[in-house]
Parts: structure tokens; sequence; C-alpha cells
């Protein structure tokens, strides 16, 4: 994949208190209009005449942007890779990271990349707009502000969020507990089973007591996806026809089963004599509930009880997106069994 890089220093003439580097992948935020109307990516080295704030953040910024910006519906495993080596690459170099995305799948990558680099003990911050930076009540000039100085605040010499965040709408958000919950409004997103991790006022104010501890391990870096993962989405009325038709797909190797409720489907005997064959042919189901808050429950209810039975591993209170691409990485890195053993342990605080 190939980039575009400009260095940047808000601080000048002063010295700079930390160097943040900024990765634009593409998406609402960075898109302006030409002469004829029609919108282009921005401009990045004039960010400072579009920004004048940043001069009192006093950072060196270096700013790598994808050669080609990607609408966050296309964005795939091999751009997940793209930002995780970026980041891998450079993060001796830097204080922190400010990741400019598409919020359509922002918390999708946001996840995946807090399981590609266990022992991160950097902030990396996902960001992006609802408006183009271009428009005048766009929320793209706060967004960046504020996420910047997330990324590069310390306590005693230290990050003060060593982790994957999106922040969005004056909140910072866990990234692997997020989920884009609105299109239309500037709180696109949400943490159901999870407190906010810093709320931005007149200043910000830290939840340090749910922010995660700085690893003291060496950073690595996994970066291979296998995309054999399919979802099941239960509603009143589904047919066995549905349910076989994702079970047996060729080539599957692990199906969310998306439930009711905190983890409760039909007893139906079809259905579960089809889900049992399923588990019993070596597929990892996973049942993750459909709310965006609370969490699976295996047993509480008869309807949840069956499933606990025949095999299908309890989700707990992870997210869909998280479930998703902590499955393709696991499948990747250590095969189906022990993908089966591991897929019920919080590797980067996706779940309780």
């Amino acid at each position: 994949m190939k980039y575009t890089r400009i260095s940047i220093n808000t601080a000048t003439p002063a010295e700079a208190r930390s160097r943040v580097m900024i990765i634009y992948t593409g998406g609402t935020f960075g898109m302006t209009y030409d002469e004829s109307g029609v919108l282009i990516p921005f401009d990045f080295s004039l960010i400072k005449e579009q920004l004048p704030a940043l001069r009192n953040l006093f950072l060196e910024i270096t700013v790598v942007s994808f050669t080609k910006p990607i609408d966050s519906s296309n964005i795939s495993p091999e751009h997940w890779k793209a930002i995780g080596e970026i980041i891998f690459e450079n993060y001796q170099a830097q204080d922190g990271f400010v990741v400019l995305h598409g919020t359509d799948t922002m918390a999708f990558t946001a996840s995946a990349i807090s399981f590609m680099l266990p022992n991160l003990a950097k902030p990396v911050i996902f960001t992006g707009a609802q408006l183009p930076i271009s428009q005048p009540r766009s929320d793209a000039r706060e967004n960046l502000i504020t996420s910047l100085e997330i990324a590069s605040a310390k306590q005693d010499g230290r990050p003060l969020v060593p982790e994957v965040c999106i922040y969005f709408d004056y909140q910072l958000l866990r990234g692997n507990r997020s989920k884009k919950v609105e299109s239309m409004h500037f709180d696109a997103f949400e943490s159901g089973n999870y407190p906010v991790l810093a709320k931005a006022g007149v200043k910000i104010d830290y939840n340090l007591a749910a922010i995660s501890t700085p690893s003291t391990g060496t950073l690595r870096l996994l970066s291979t996806f296998d995309s054999s993962v399919a979802i099941l989405k239960l509603f009143p009325g589904i047919s066995p026809q549905m349910v076989d038709a994702v079970l047996n797909t060729e080539g599957v190797k692990a199906v969310i089963v998306e439930t009711y409720g905190s983890g409760n489907a039909p007893t139906a005997p079809w259905f579960v004599h089809s889900l049992k064959a399923a588990v019993g042919r070596g597929l990892i189901l996973l049942n993750v509930s459909q709310c965006p808050g609370g969490m699976v429950e295996q047993g509480r209810y008869e309807t949840s009880k069956t499933l606990a039975d025949i095999g299908v591993i309890s989700g707990g209170d992870i997210t869909l997106e998280a479930a998703v691409t902590k499955l393709m990485l696991l499948l990747a890195e250590f095969g189906s069994e022990e993908t089966r053993a591991r897929i019920g342990v919080s590797l980067a605080g996706e779940m309780a």
C-alpha cells in the first residue's frame, strides 16, 4: 500500500513537547470541495491554516496518508494490516498516534488494531467526522484537536491513555468496546458495556480507573487475518434453510450467533440439531447478544442453557465488532483449536 508523508511542527520556533503521528486512511473527515464543487482529499500540508489552534498544542506532527483514501465501507483486513504496520514501524519515534478513519467501520478497525498490537503502551486514538473538515459546522476540528491532545497527554512522563480508543463528540471510548449507533448526529459512538474513558469539556476529565494499565512488555505485531467467519443473526421466523445455509457455508470456520437478550435462542428441535451438528463438525459457534448493552449469560434461561449444553461458546459482553476481528486474528495466528480456547479470554480489555 502506498503512502504520502509530511512533517508539521506546530511549535516552531519553540521546542515541541511531544511527537504524534496522524494516519489518514480516508473517510468524511479529510474531504474538501474543489472549485467545481467536487469532494477531494484534504491537503494536510495546509492543516495549520485550517486549524490555527494546532499551534497551541506545541507538537511535532507527522502525517502519513493513504495515497488513495479509502471509504470506510471498503475497509478490509489488508488495511488493518497496513495501519498496524505503520504504528509498529514508527512506535519508538512517536509519543502517540491519531488515526483518521471513516465512521462506518471505525469500531471494527479499532478493535482489530487493539488485538494486533500486544503490549501496546502508547495512545492510538481513532477519530473522524460526520461532516467534512471544510464545512463550517464540521465536527472534524474539535475531534482532531482533542484527539491530538489525548494522544500526547502524559502523567509523570508516561502516556496517560496507553490503549486503542475512539474519540468522538467529546467522549473517549475504549476502541474494542465501541459501536457506531448514530449516522445523522455527532454522537456517533457509544460503549454500552464499559465506562467512558474521558470527557472533554473546559478540560479533559480522565476516568483513570477505567483506563488500561501500561504494559511493560515489548510491543509485538500480529498482522494476519482469516476471514472464514460468518454471522447468523436470529429473528422470529428464521427458517431451517437459512440457518443451515450459514452453518454449512463452504470454508467457514467460525460463526457468530447473534442471539436475543442475555444469549437466548429458539429451542426448536431443528434449530438445536443444526447447531449441535455444526459443533460436531468442528465449527466454532460464539454466542453474542444483539443488544448494545448487557451480556450473554448462557444458562440463565432454559433457552440459552441448551446452547451451552451443545458446545456454543459464550461471548460474554463482547461487541459484534470485537468478536469478528478477534476471531479473524485468532484463527489466522493460532488455528481453530487454539481459537476455541482463547476466544472467551480477554486479550485487550474487550470483555469482562
